[in-house]
């Protein structure tokens, strides 16, 4: 059992969760919870570290124990014993409750974190025919927002998502976290050129819109069934005029009362949804 934050796999962990550097260099990432844990690819999983506490209690073979120890709730149970199912598949070490607290990025630990391998993708991988439904992100800054648009865009049913060197790190604990497992799922491109890989988009015959204040037509007038790509900006100061001019269209959201505009995370939201909603009619 690992005892001390001196031990050097929990310097690593804790060099993992706030340096993207090192992330990079060691080609992983750090995810939190069960929900994480389970969802992840076996194959992904690099290493696996519990708290003493839950390790204890969950393999005592009281599973009415380790539902009380981790807060009951429908389907706690079952939860568990999938947990232990693969804990037993992957390996795993055990920590002392006070060194797990002390390397977690949460207030409340679940016990269970894991380091999974990044996956990469080609951005040929992200254009899937005349089904293919891009999010174009550049310069988000919020890791929330972030994970929000990726965890939506795999229930809105996109293809992929693309992002400029300056978006937040998509391997930020905190955007893991609010991806809920979605990072597994969903296609990304990372792109050092993001005005030459829109170029290339279009050359592709990818419809691309911008949602843009300028814009005079409303979001849900325009066809999104052929190959659809959004362009998302800046929360603060929206997308760069380059960025913009490659947009085909300007599309609006109708705002009412005194607001300007909506949160970047809800405003890809409804981009995703409308066009979703296209293809399903």
């Amino acid at each position: 059992m690992i005892t001390s934050t001196s031990n050097q796999q929990m310097k690593n962990l804790t060099l993992l969760m706030k340096k993207a550097k090192a992330r990079n260099e060691q080609g992983v990432f750090v995810a939190e919870g069960r929900k994480m844990f389970l969802e992840a690819p076996v194959e992904w999983v690099k290493q696996v570290y519990v708290s003493e506490s839950f390790y204890g209690t969950c393999t005592q073979g009281n599973m009415q124990d380790c539902m009380e120890s981790c807060t009951p709730k429908h389907g706690e149970e079952k939860l568990n014993r999938k947990v232990l199912e693969r804990l037993n598949e992957t390996g795993y070490e055990i920590v002392s409750d006070n060194v797990f607290k002390s390397v977690s990025d949460t207030q409340t630990p679940q016990g269970i974190l894991c380091v999974i391998k990044k996956p990469e993708y080609a951005l040929e991988e992200l254009i899937k025919g005349e089904q293919t439904h891009l999010l174009i992100l550049e310069s988000i800054q919020d890791p929330g927002n972030l994970g929000t648009m990726v965890r939506t865009g795999e229930g809105a049913g996109i293809t992929g998502v693309i992002m400029n060197q300056t978006t937040v790190d998509l391997f930020n604990p905190k955007t893991i976290r609010s991806t809920m497992g979605s990072i597994y799922r969903v296609p990304f491109f990372i792109t050092k050129d993001l005005a030459g890989t829109i170029s290339s988009l279009k050359e592709q015959q990818v419809n691309v819109y911008a949602a843009h204040l300028k814009g005079t037509l409303s979001y849900d007038e325009p066809d999104y069934k052929k190959k659809t790509a959004f362009l998302i900006g800046n929360e603060g100061n929206g997308l760069s005029d380059e960025i913009a001019d490659l947009a085909d269209t300007y599309i609006k959201i109708p705002m009412q009362g005194q607001v300007e505009s909506l949160n970047a995370a809800i405003s890809a939201s409804l981009l995703m949804y409308e066009t979703g909603r296209q293809r399903r009619h």
